[in-house]
């Protein structure tokens, strides 16, 4: 049977000529926006140069990919993270461009935690002279490590974790043991089938000098290997494996372990800044308890960064997409030959898009101020053993964690449904994308239980205010706390017309969160009301603060800052305008609060919805351009619906026509037969399927739990 679809085209007009007309109908200068958004470590640069290298090899091909099964795909991980550190060698890469070449293959493979947790830990928590017998080890990958904190019966919880550390004052060596099955080591990167040493969190226990009874002094980090060097096998004493199938990151092996009295030297233990006096046994404690968190810290701030990145995929894919998609004419057209509207052109689709675009440079630019204070808080540590900051830097990416993956978790779902059937398909780009961005608002800290810390923080700020109104302190927050208490021991401040100008809706952010908080201070401390009765409001109270945050940040970026390089008029007015839609949907979103707490009038809210749209009528012809800056190559958005040339239908057909391996085997649906692929016969296919479907299962058939 002939092929005549090659001789079929879309229906005018095609996606690339929309795409085209978009583009043409916006000044906005591209290349000076995203030499603004990303110049750090010279992304634009690095990125054209390792694509160049790795986009046409063919491990990193990522073709068919959802049609791979989980194990096929940690082989295929495995294969392509080998290849990658090799590569890294052969073009004498940097970390950064490795880095560059693990975030354009875009995914979560076996060897990502060796850079972050992993290589963070040595580098913070390990005194001088760990460092100069681990860091060699870490920077030519002698050793593969992972980090094992959460647990099969903890997560969040870190000082719940039932793992123990115990040491023997006679062998000076630390026994970890795992006393029960939810001490078991769980969701742990990298640990199932690939490291060879392991960041163990676990409980220390110290004998009493008098009762020789053990006391627990919290959690701490142990490097300990975990397999041989040479076979690669579980050492004695450890049982490790992979958990099985999950949403998302399927070549990423996530492990579990247990130890049996597995004895580790007093070296193990990273002491940089707490340890165990060697000789009596007696504990060292750190001059302050969060620097021991300073590895969970840094990724929680890198997270922010990430966020934007991967929100700007879903909305780049989105916007594009809805762009060239025609559905219905406009009903109050009089012409019986109206042509179908641009689906982005509803205000019910822009209402999804538009507001997700502008929280992709909302937090670009708190992700940019985390960088800063997170560096800046290391440098004083390090320079001056100045931890001042260190709990503002904690409060801030507890919190900013929990809020920027959950925009980016959801904001990825809602780009999916606004693109409807076709956002369900596998030529969207969207799957792999949602299903391994789905993790990050429980991992590094459950989005709700972080929040905690937020709040904590900022209770323990209005109390330092209230209790000492006249003391200088650097925390940032204090000052406008201050002001709050006085105006409000004055007279009331009056609403504040948040309309009228772009400060104004930073100041109103501002006294929303001040009010809560000391809302939250009067429960809590004056009248005694128990914590977690106040959940509730301290998860807000923490929402709040970070919103604040990326309010404050996208203004000042915008409004007060010279960018650099700089900006032309058009493009810093599209984003000046972009502050003010997230601004506004934002305080939309939590219209109640700002109400509450007398930041707005009722008469004030009920124009911001007007506002709102008038604000999208505004961004929307500049919507492609400002996707466009983000730079998104097609090989890592991998859409035929979000393709820069925006050929989306050609490409759709493409997928499921040529590349679909289902469509290269003619089955057979006779159910009379046992016989599934024609000409194959029945006991060829029984064998198969008896395979694929006890393959899986080896472990059942030796009964009770796996022997590994």
């Amino acid at each position: 049977m002939s092929d005549f679809t090659h001789e079929l085209q879309p229906a005018e007009p095609s996606g690339p000529s929309v795409l085209q007309k978009e583009r043409d109908g916006s000044s906005i200068n591209v290349d000076q926006l995203a030499t603004h958004l990303l110049s750090r470590n010279d992304f634009l640069n690095r990125q054209k140069r390792i694509l160049a290298i790795i986009k046409d090899i063919p491990y990193f091909c990522k073709r068919n990919q959802l049609n791979m099964a989980r194990p096929d795909r940690y082989h295929l991980g495995l294969a392509r993270a080998k290849t990658l550190k090799r590569l890294s060698i052969q073009h004498k890469w940097d970390d950064e461009d490795y880095k560059m070449a693990d975030y354009l293959m875009d995914e979560m493979g076996p060897y990502a935690l060796q850079f972050t947790m992993f290589a963070t830990s040595i580098r913070e928590q390990c005194n001088e002279e760990q460092k100069k017998h681990w860091l060699p080890k870490l920077d030519s990958w002698e050793i593969i490590g992972c980090y094992g904190q959460t647990e099969l019966g903890h997560g969040s919880n870190v000082k719940g974790i039932e793992c123990e550390a115990r040491w023997d004052p006679r062998s000076k060596q630390f026994t970890i043991h795992s006393p029960t099955l939810t001490a078991s080591k769980w969701w742990n990167g990298a640990l199932g089938r690939t490291a060879n040493h392991a960041i163990v969190v676990a409980q220390l226990l110290l004998p009493d000098a008098k009762t020789g009874q053990y006391k627990s002094h919290g959690p701490h980090q142990f490097m300990v290997q975990i397999r041989d060097m040479k076979t690669h096998r579980p050492l004695e004493g450890i049982v490790i494996g992979d958990i099985g199938p999950k949403y998302g990151y399927t070549a990423m092996d996530n492990g579990y372990m247990l130890f049996n009295n597995y004895k580790v030297p007093h070296s193990a233990l990273l002491s940089r800044y707490s340890g165990v006096d060697s000789e009596h046994g007696t504990y060292i404690k750190p001059e302050n308890a969060a620097v021991v968190y300073g590895s969970l810290t840094f990724v929680r701030a890198q997270i922010v960064m990430h966020a934007r990145l991967v929100l700007a995929r879903a909305v780049t894919i989105a916007t594009r997409y809805l762009s060239i998609r025609r559905q219905f004419a406009d009903r109050d057209s009089k012409d019986p030959n109206a042509a179908e509207v641009a689906v982005l052109n509803y205000p019910t689709v822009q209402i999804r898009i538009l507001p997700l675009l502008a929280t992709t440079f909302a937090l670009h630019y708190t992700g940019e101020a985390m960088y800063k204070l997170y560096y800046g808080t290391r440098q004083e540590i390090e320079q001056s053993g100045d931890f001042t900051r260190l709990a503002e830097m904690h409060a801030a990416s507890s919190g900013l964690k929990s809020l920027s993956t959950m925009l980016a978790a959801d904001g990825i779902e809602t780009c999916r449904r606004a693109m409807g059937g076709h956002g369900f398909g596998g030529g969207s780009g969207m799957i792999p994308l949602n299903n391994d961005y789905l993790s990050k608002p429980t991992v590094e800290g459950d989005n709700w239980m972080i929040t905690q810390q937020t709040a904590s923080y900022l209770i323990k700020r209005m109390t330092q205010v209230i209790g000492k109104p006249n003391e200088a302190t650097r925390e940032p927050v204090d000052a406008q706390f201050r002001n709050y208490i006085k105006s409000s021991q004055t007279a009331a401040s009056g609403a504040i017309d948040i309309l009228s100008t772009d400060e104004a809706l930073v100041l109103a952010f501002q006294h929303r969160l001040s009010y809560l908080s000391h809302q939250v201070y009067k429960q809590r401390i004056e009248q005694k009301k128990p914590w977690t009765e106040l959940m509730i409001s301290l998860h807000n109270l923490s929402r709040a603060h970070s919103q604040q945050l990326l309010v404050s940040n996208f203004h000042d970026a915008v409004f007060k800052a010279t960018p650099d390089p700089p900006l032309d008029s058009t493009t810093l007015s599209a984003l000046q305008d972009c502050f003010r839609l997230f601004s506004l949907y934002t305080l939309d979103t939590c219209a109640s609060e700002f109400l509450l707490s007398g930041a707005i009038s009722t008469s004030t809210l009920q124009a911001v919805q007007p506002r709102i749209q008038a604000l999208m009528k505004q961004i929307r012809p500049h919507a492609v351009r400002l996707v466009d800056a983000w730079s998104i190559p097609d090989y890592l958005l991998e859409s035929s619906l979000g393709r820069y040339d925006g050929d989306v239908y050609n490409d759709l057909f493409r997928k499921a026509h040529l590349e679909n391996p289902l469509n290269l085997q003619t089955f057979n649906p006779d159910w009379k037969t046992e016989e599934i692929i024609m000409g194959e016969g029945a006991d060829v296919a029984r064998r198969r399927l008896e395979t694929l479907a006890l393959g899986v299962t080896g472990h059942e058939q030796r009964g009770g739990r796996a022997k590994l």
